[in-house]
C-alpha cells in the first residue's frame, strides 16, 4: 500500500503524487478506500483509484541505476509517460 505523498507511476496518469488516502462510496453503500493522485507534471489532473482490486497499474518509481540503464538502451517499446518518467528519475532521484 502506497502512503500520502509517496511519488509512484500510474499507467494512466504517469509520474503522479499520492496526495490523500479517501474513502468513497460505492454502488452498494459501502466505504471503499481510493488514492487520490495528482500528477506532477499536470497538477489539475486528478485520479481515484481503488487502494484494492484496481485494474490501473501502479507501481513505484523504478531507481536511478534502472533509469540510467533505461536512457541508454531503446527507448522505442515504451510509452511516453515512461520516458517522463525516466526523465523524472534522473532528475530529481539521485
Amino acid at each position: 500500500m502506497f502512503e500520502k505523498k509517496d511519488i509512484i507511476f500510474s499507467e494512466t496518469l504517469g509520474v503522479c503524487q499520492v496526495a490523500e488516502l479517501t474513502r468513497l462510496s460505492a454502488k452498494n453503500g459501502e466505504q471503499v478506500m481510493y488514492y487520490g493522485l495528482k500528477s506532477i507534471e499536470d497538477k489539475k489532473k486528478v485520479s481515484y483509484i481503488p487502494v484494492e482490486n484496481h485494474q490501473v497499474q501502479l507501481r513505484p518509481l523504478i531507481t536511478y541505476d534502472e533509469a540510467k540503464q533505461l536512457e541508454q538502451g531503446d527507448q522505442a517499446q515504451l510509452s511516453d509517460l515512461q520516458k517522463k518518467e525516466i526523465q523524472y528519475v534522473l532528475t530529481y532521484k539521485r
